[in-house]
């Protein structure tokens, strides 16, 4: 005859039912927040990196090799702005960074300090800056979908979009995630755009000025594995592109042909980071391979090569 269970046994059955079931949501949490940040598609990178020559290191940006510089440095006076983009000049050795919620483009010294702000006129809310030549500037706003090519000299104080070509970029899949990156290629004399989410690439033809050729093109990429994209800068020495994702933490390399050569995680402890960069909307590269990012609302870092 069947034994009924004690009161003794119900108490030790009724605990471990509940460990189970604890092991089981943390499994289940685990695997979601791996799932939506990407870390099976990092894991898998981080031990194809492994893998790659001193050859193939040295021909590419290589980002592991990099340990941050300037930490959190505060942009004064700019908490309330949203810094947002970021885009390095060769000819002043300066950067330009675009101010969303109150519009205005700002420019850096190499160690984040402010030289001048120059108040956008018309804009509603710019997300991207690219220098190209000629003292020529690309400047796209997620709100009104459009692109417009600014000229900007020492003596600019203040810029006003009806007085400067615009190009409409179309609609979004979501309208509120639009256009955010946007970068010059100088070897292949294009435009690449940056759609925020879903993450997206399009290039655009110019003729080396203020006029883009045709229509924007799509770029078939299937690397690009992000949460979203917040920043693009495409490296003149090796004609890599770095795609940065406010949403995963993220940074990565991707080659000629979309494919991700090499990344690095914008977490605290990682890369010489004292915290985690708070939320990355701009990244640049200067023709030292110096790599510079700026985080809402105003943080500046830099990291140098090791």
């Amino acid at each position: 005859m069947a034994m009924l269970p004690t009161t003794q046994n119900r108490r030790f059955r009724m605990p471990r039912m509940r460990w189970y079931a604890w092991m089981l949501l943390i499994l289940a949490l685990g695997y979601g927040l791996a799932f939506v940040m990407h870390w099976d598609d990092r894991a898998r990178l981080w031990l194809q990196e492994g893998f790659e020559s001193k050859a193939s290191r040295s021909a590419s940006i290589w980002l592991p090799d990099y340990k941050v510089d300037i930490d959190a440095k505060v942009l004064p006076g700019m908490e309330k702005h949203e810094a947002s983009d970021l885009s390095y000049n060769p000819v002043t050795r300066t950067l330009f960074s675009v101010m969303g919620k109150h519009p205005f483009l700002v420019e850096l010294t190499l160690k984040g300090d402010v030289l001048r702000k120059i108040p956008l006129v018309g804009w509603s809310n710019p997300e991207g800056v690219a220098v190209m030549k000629d003292g020529l500037l690309a400047i796209t706003d997620e709100r009104q979908h459009m692109l417009t090519i600014v000229k900007v000299t020492a003596d600019t104080t203040t810029l006003n979009i009806a007085d400067f070509p615009k190009y409409d970029l179309g609609p979004s899949e979501n309208q509120n995630k639009g256009f955010e990156g946007v970068a010059w290629d100088p070897a292949r004399q294009q435009l690449l755009l940056g759609e925020e989410r879903p993450p997206t690439l399009y290039t655009w033809k110019s003729d080396g000025g203020d006029v883009l050729k045709g229509e924007k093109q799509k770029v078939r990429n299937d690397s690009l594995d992000l949460r979203n994209l917040s920043s693009l800068s495409v490296d003149p020495r090796t004609g890599h592109v770095l795609a940065l994702s406010a949403d995963s933490h993220l940074l990565l390399e991707l080659d000629e042909h979309g494919e991700q050569v090499s990344f690095m995680t914008l977490l605290g402890g990682m890369n010489g980071l004292k915290d985690t960069i708070p939320r990355a909307e701009g990244v640049a590269l200067d023709d030292d391979g110096t790599l510079y990012i700026v985080s809402e609302p105003n943080l500046f870092y830099s990291f140098r090569k090791h």
